[in-house]
């Protein structure tokens, strides 16, 4: 049962590296504590001295401790070397092997666990207590039996909550999976999309104007010789996504002529920020054949980023018929919009926010705004 992999520039390599010091710790701590509380428990049974009931609780529970959990990181480990000498994947450092490999581990550390602690206990108070397998006093056999279940309700607890953080981080890596998967499936829809609508234009430009659709189609070789491995990485420079859009503003000129006109602003200190790929070009391909291509005289494209404290605003404006102007037919199915949020809210859940409404101002037109947070 292997956990998940760490994500991609995030801390949870260092988490994971991590993760077995500060398991260690909190098995340290809930021994130190169950010690303590049969050591108070024993006190009030026989009415014996705390200190001395310390000793001996604190020894034989370490001891059995030590000898099964102690054991059980070995047995991960050896296996593990065994797997990696087949070719498989080594088991991580908190793994549960089995119970052929922890019941025999158990009887040692059931059996030796005791037997050493009591040694150790009695070198330090100075104490001869009796050996295991001999009738000794009652104080001592209640010591015994009762120290050496605590121990054993120990393992069992710790080994309970190992498998369920390991259950819980295989959960998680599921979602995680299934996040990415489904990021996937949307690029995959969403570059099809705009190739179809693309070649759509170019079929009716070959007919009304063949040197014009010439030029389209190079453009068109020479924007999927450009994009193909931009659309294939989680995340590029907001930089490269600008350069994208206005290779496709540049691959619509080609067919609107002096009806477009467009205008890219982004700040120097926002080129390197990452963000996903395909992200601002559906938006810009809205604006042209929802806005700006039924329009007559044609219009204006607006591509603008800006930095709102610790959240990137992106925004696409147009002066094009604008939301209330569209008609059913050039409205279409908003299909490129419908993929942004789901691709956003997959990977940004609640922190991004996308929104379409009337632009401002005398021109009219539509205005497209995504908010993302910043990530190094």
């Amino acid at each position: 049962m292997n956990p998940a992999p760490p994500l991609p520039g995030s801390d949870a390599a260092l988490q994971s590296a991590l993760a077995p010091r500060a398991k260690l710790w909190r098995h340290a701590l809930f021994m130190a504590l169950l010690c303590i509380g049969i050591a108070v428990l024993l006190t009030v049974i026989d009415g014996g001295g705390l200190p001395t009931k310390l000793i001996y609780s604190f020894s034989i529970g370490l001891c059995c401790w030590i000898i099964i959990d102690g054991g059980r990181h070995a047995a991960t480990a050896l296996y593990s070397r065994w797997r990696r000498r087949r070719g498989l994947p080594a088991l991580p450092f908190t793994v549960f092997v089995g119970w052929r490999w922890i019941a025999p581990l158990m009887l040692v550390g059931m059996v030796a666990g005791p037997m050493l602690g009591t040694m150790i206990a009695d070198s330090l108070t100075g104490l001869h207590s009796p050996g295991l397998f001999r009738p000794g006093s009652t104080g001592s056999a209640l010591t015994l039996v009762v120290t050496v279940l605590g121990s054993a309700l120990a393992f069992f607890a710790m080994s309970t909550m190992e498998r369920l953080a390991n259950a819980r981080a295989l959960a998680e890596a599921a979602q995680r999976q299934a996040a990415e998967n489904q990021l996937k499936l949307l690029e995959s829809q969403l570059e099809p999309h705009m190739l179809f609508n693309t070649l759509a234009n170019l079929r009716v430009l070959i007919t009304l104007d063949p040197p014009r659709a010439q030029a389209m189609l190079d453009q068109i070789i020479a924007f999927l010789r450009a994009t193909l491995n931009a659309s294939r990485v989680g995340t590029h420079p907001l930089a490269a996504e600008f350069e994208r859009s206005a290779d496709y503003l540049a691959l619509i000129g080609v067919r609107m002529g002096a009806r477009l006109q467009v205008m890219l602003d982004l700040p120097a200190e926002l080129r390197t920020l990452p963000v996903p790929p395909l992200l601002l070009q559906p938006l810009v391909e809205n604006s042209v054949r929802h806005g700006l291509e039924p329009k007559v005289e044609g219009g204006r494209i607006e591509v603008r980023a800006r930095r709102d404290g610790a959240r990137l605003v992106l925004s696409v404006r147009d002066t094009g018929l604008g939301l209330e102007g569209a008609s059913p037919a050039s409205a279409g199915t908003r299909f490129g919009l419908q993929q942004v949020r789901e691709r956003l809210r997959t990977l940004y859940g609640a922190d991004a926010t996308l929104s379409l409404e009337t632009a401002a101002g005398a021109e009219g037109g539509a205005l497209a705004t995504i908010t993302l947070p910043i990530r190094p």
